[in-house]
């Protein structure tokens, strides 16, 4: 039997991406860096803001966002649904960290990220 233990998101700008996700998801923040990891990074050029892999750890799965050279170009085939108290606050709040609303739903916003990954906001239900 498997389970989920990364979910992995190709980024153009990981380390932005990861910060802006860090702040959507209650209880996430972007992995520390120790030194060993920033002299790691210094070997091949690369810094905190520019590492190609950038974690995001939570009380869920980790979310790891890796550098790409694409631009996303079409629908997502996998995406995200976070869920809040108020979806109208949190639609607000997103928007204001730099999401976008893709379209509006009777039960649920689709948004877009700052990379223009879409994802699904709803309101708790008593049976979520």
């Amino acid at each position: 039997m498997s389970r989920i233990k990364d979910i992995v998101v190709d980024a153009v700008r990981p380390s932005s991406l990861a910060a802006f996700w860090a702040e959507v998801l209650d209880g996430y923040t972007v992995r520390a860096y120790d030194a060993a990891e920033v002299a790691r990074l210094a070997d091949l050029g690369l810094t905190p803001e520019t590492d190609r892999a950038v974690a995001v750890d939570g009380p869920g799965p980790t979310l790891f966002f890796q550098l790409t050279k694409e631009a996303k170009v079409a629908r997502n085939r996998i995406h995200l649904d976070i869920t809040c108290t108020s979806r109208s606050a949190e639609v607000a709040r997103l928007e204001i960290l730099g999401a976008t609303v893709r379209d509006v739903h009777v039960d649920y916003t689709v948004m877009r990220d700052p990379e223009g990954n879409e994802f699904c906001v709803t309101e708790a239900t008593p049976y979520a």
